[in-house]
Formats: C-alpha cells, sequence, structure tokens
C-alpha cells in the first residue's frame, strides 16, 4: 500500500505540481483546496505526512497546524512565500517538522519528504533511556513522564534523542541546527531556542527551572548526566 500524503494548498498549478512529483516517488496523494478541506481530509485519511501552504483563504495555515497538532503527531512541512526569519519561527514554534520556502525545486521537496518520512518512521536499534521520571523509547519513537505519553513533533523528539542520549556533553547552537535540520537548513539560533523552548515545557517539572535539558551559558546545551 502506498503511502499518503496530504497536500493543501489554494494555488491550484502547485498543487497539481506537487501532487505529480510526489506521486511520481511513488506515494498517494490526496488534494485541499482550503484549510477547511484540508482538516476534513486529515481526519478523514490519517495521512503519513501532510504538505501544508501557510497563505490559505478564511482558515490560514497556522491555523491548520495548530489543529494538526491538536490531533496528534503527523509530520507537517510548511510552504511559505514568506522568507522572513520571524515567519519560519512561528511554524516551528506551532510544531511545524520542516519548512520550504517558495519558489522551490521539486527534487528538494521530494528529498524533504522522504527524509521527514524516514525520521518519524525509523526504528533505533538504541535501548530506552530513563531519566528519573522521563523514559525515552527510540524504537517507538515516545517519550513518557511518569507512564504518560509526551505528545512530541519529529524535530521535538530528534533533538531530544540527540541530547539525551549524549548526557552530559554540550553542543553549540549550530550543531544542534545540523543535527536536527540538517546541514542544508537555513534557520538560526532563534529556531533552535525556540525548539528547546518548547520541549522543556512538555518534559520538564518546571520549564522555568529545567533539570533535564540545561542551558551552558555562551556554549550552548546539554542534557543532565544521569
Amino acid at each position: 500500500m502506498k503511502t499518503t500524503i496530504l497536500v493543501v494548498e489554494d494555488e491550484k498549478k502547485i498543487a497539481t505540481l506537487v501532487a505529480k512529483n510526489l506521486e511520481a516517488a511513488g506515494y498517494a496523494v490526496t488534494l485541499a483546496e482550503d484549510g477547511e478541506a484540508g482538516v476534513r481530509a486529515l481526519e478523514k485519511l490519517a495521512p503519513a505526512l501532510v504538505v501544508l501552504d501557510v497563505g490559505l483563504p478564511e482558515m490560514s495555515g497556522l491555523e491548520v497546524l495548530r489543529r494538526i497538532r491538536e490531533a496528534g503527531e503527523t509530520p507537517v512541512l510548511m510552504l511559505t512565500a514568506r522568507s522572513s526569519e520571524t515567519d519560519k519561527v512561528l511554524g516551528l514554534e506551532l510544531g511545524a517538522d520542516d519548512y520550504l520556502t517558495k519558489p522551490f525545486g521539486t527534487s528538494e521537496l521530494v528529498a524533504r519528504v522522504r527524509a521527514l518520512l524516514r525520521r518519524t518512521a525509523s526504528g533505533a536499534r538504541d535501548r530506552p533511556l530513563e531519566f528519573g521520571a522521563l523514559l525515552i523509547d527510540p524504537e517507538r519513537r515516545e517519550a513518557l513522564r511518569e507512564g504518560a505519553k509526551l505528545e512530541l513533533t519529529t524535530l521535538e523528539f530528534d533533538l531530544l534523542w540527540f541530547l539525551a542520549s549524549r548526557p552530559g556533553r554540550v553542543f553549540s547552537r549550530e550543531q544542534l541546527m545540523e543535527q536536527v535540520w540538517g546541514n542544508d537548513r537555513v534557520v538560526g539560533d532563534r529556531s533552535i531556542d525556540s525548539l528547546v523552548s518548547r520541549l522543556r515545557k512538555k518534559i520538564e517539572l518546571d520549564a522555568e527551572d529545567p533539570q533535564l535539558l540545561q542551558t551552558v551559558w555562551g556554549a550552548g546545551y546539554r542534557f543532565a548526566d544521569r
């Protein structure tokens, strides 16, 4: 059975181009022309990934993203005509896993989709890690606190596992951005700081006084040594 991808894009030319290239790459594609149709399709199809345009009419892409995150952890690749760092960070803060700025190459689009699906589906051979009440299971790509599952996005889990599997080691923002987004991503310090902030709110007992994901001033971040 083919992997289903939902494309929410109101510009027909772009939607058709995206769909044709993803279908040529072996995926099943469903198109939604606005935010409301996208939300309905998400509930009906439970796609493996959503390609989501920011600039949708009526219900914005960011509102659709909020609905997606309320429903679960489906990976989201944002498409945006905006190139400012602020807009990119806003999407990432809301839980987007990656983004492409229009105009984009179709080969890059397919590569980003494949990378996201690999990251989501890959099961690591490493054993689960425990840090007090926090359990991190790389094979299931799950994190639990006191037995309750934490709702983590793909990026949040990738950052958590990378740091937690190397406790005590300090990594700069640049190193973390390369590990989480890859060396071809154009993101800044605010992106990783925002990701760390979101993750702390989910894994820490008190995000204002983090005991697990620690800041090393002037150097970067580290995960507490057990």
